[in-house]
């Protein structure tokens, strides 16, 4: 269980680190320069770089940007997993290079993976002991129902934000995203291994309850980006997921039937 979660994992976060380094680093770093200034989103008024959707902000833009935001940004995190912040600089304030930054990118994505696939064999070991044989062509299904509890069914609730936007309060979100995993796996497994009506309908009822409570949302939203970009973002933090879990599933899978035969 161990060899096959950690080295599928590890794997598959080698591959999600690609596929965010093209797809979706370019947005996080766009993202924050609206945050600190850098750009500045005139809402559509036509400007010098009206192509780009943004502009160069002038001299005195951070200093406009501050005084018409009442309050300061609560922490979040790029991918849509809740973080006590989001600052890459290291504690004596100097900046990363790009190289330091995309190879810490690269390692703690491998390392997130790597945790995912441990658990992702855990629950093939929890199926099979309760009669449920896991085959290789299995693997994409449970990197599916992955994908559902981790980041899709959260993403409802708590949707993937750009650096500058405005969120609740963190710990608020922490609990809501942690009790939205739960729920949502214990409904998928009673949907795939549960039998008769009772299993559907507490499936059904394990599904919706995070919704139905609700996610924790700020007062008001004052993001700083333009929203095409802060949807962009979300759609392709999404898609990259979709992607590395499917991956995860697909390769754990084979390498636990590889060591249980």
């Amino acid at each position: 269980m161990l060899s096959s979660g950690l080295i599928a994992g590890f794997v598959a976060g080698l591959f999600a680190a690609m596929l965010h380094l093209v797809f979706v680093q370019e947005l996080i770093l766009l993202g924050e320069d609206y945050e600190t200034g850098a750009a500045v989103h005139f809402m559509g008024t036509a400007g010098a770089d009206a192509d780009a959707g943004h502009t160069t902000a002038p001299a005195n833009a951070h200093q406009t940007l501050t005084e018409t935001t009442t309050e300061k940004p609560a922490a979040h995190s790029h991918d849509g997993t809740e973080a006590e912040g989001h600052s890459h600089a290291p504690a004596n304030g100097a900046e990363p290079s790009p190289l330091q930054r995309n190879g810490l990118t690269v390692l703690f994505t491998a390392l997130i993976y790597a945790a995912y696939g441990l658990l992702m064999a855990a629950g093939f070991a929890l199926a099979e002991h309760f009669g449920h044989r896991v085959v290789a062509r299995d693997g994409i299904l449970w990197g599916v129902a992955g994908f559902a509890a981790f980041a899709l069914a959260p993403s409802l609730g708590l949707a993937p934000e750009l650096p500058g936007t405005p969120a609740a309060d963190l710990q608020a979100r922490q609990i809501w995203w942690l009790g939205t995993i739960v729920a949502t796996l214990a409904g998928l497994g009673m949907l795939a291994f549960g039998r008769g009506a009772v299993a559907w309908i507490g499936a059904a009822l394990l599904l919706a309850a995070p919704h139905v409570i609700g996610a924790p949302h700020p007062d008001g939203y004052a993001g700083l980006a333009p929203p095409e970009v802060a949807a962009g973002f979300s759609a392709r933090v999404l898609g990259v997921g979709l992607m590395a879990w499917a991956a995860l599933g697909t390769l754990t899978a084979r390498m636990w039937t590889r060591s249980t035969t």
